[in-house]
């Protein structure tokens, strides 16, 4: 079995075993507003749920040279976000959103996708999504040593908009749901293959 020490190897080949090993990932689809009401839509594969009350959500953004992504940057300056979940339907537009804007240019415009009011907060939702949170910023943990670090959003879920056709109840059909995940590289993988594993009494 070969050992890494991450502090000798770098932060590249460490980026490249961690994203490889820790697989799939779900993937937040992180709708932003900036201060002038410009949409911003991006992915993120550091993505997960991490309280259920209130439910939390979180999204670490890479920092790098001190140059905040578009989506960290409004969701520090608004205090808002959406997530949007991507599943088969919205893979290729999916992709289209992580293209490199010039900061104010839409995604939802470059990757053919429609912007749809949320509930509560300003920060717009994806409306080909089978699902969506709207979530409020509580707080923002910076991790790492320059020049590449990562900034974590916690978002308090105030919002959970679910499409009728996945659901049963308050319980989602995962086949319906189609959910993508990430793996490393250009590789995805869908959540297709189920099955069932009760845990002990």
């Amino acid at each position: 079995m070969a050992t890494f020490v991450p502090s000798e190897i770098g932060p590249t080949d460490a980026y490249k075993l961690m994203t490889g090993l820790v697989v799939p990932r779900p993937i937040g689809w992180i709708g932003t507003a900036d201060d002038q009401g410009r949409p911003n839509l991006a992915p993120y594969s550091f993505f997960q749920c991490v309280a259920t009350n209130p439910p939390v959500v979180i999204f670490s953004a890479g920092v790098s040279n001190g140059h905040e992504k578009d989506s960290l940057l409004n969701a520090r300056t608004t205090g808002e976000f959406t997530c949007n979940l991507v599943d088969m339907a919205t893979a290729e537009a999916m992709n289209q959103s992580a293209a490199q804007l010039d900061r104010g240019e839409s995604e939802f415009d470059f990757a053919g996708l429609t912007p749809l009011d949320s509930e509560v907060v300003a920060a717009p939702r994806v409306a080909e999504a089978k699902a969506s949170f709207e979530c409020t910023v509580q707080q923002v943990i910076e991790l790492g040593d320059a020049p590449l670090t990562h900034a974590v959003v916690f978002g308090e879920v105030i919002r959970i908009h679910v499409d009728d056709t996945v659901l049963d109840g308050t319980r989602v059909d995962f086949e319906k749901l189609d959910a993508l995940g990430r793996m490393a590289g250009n590789y995805y993988a869908t959540t297709r293959d189920l099955f069932d594993l009760s845990r002990p009494s």
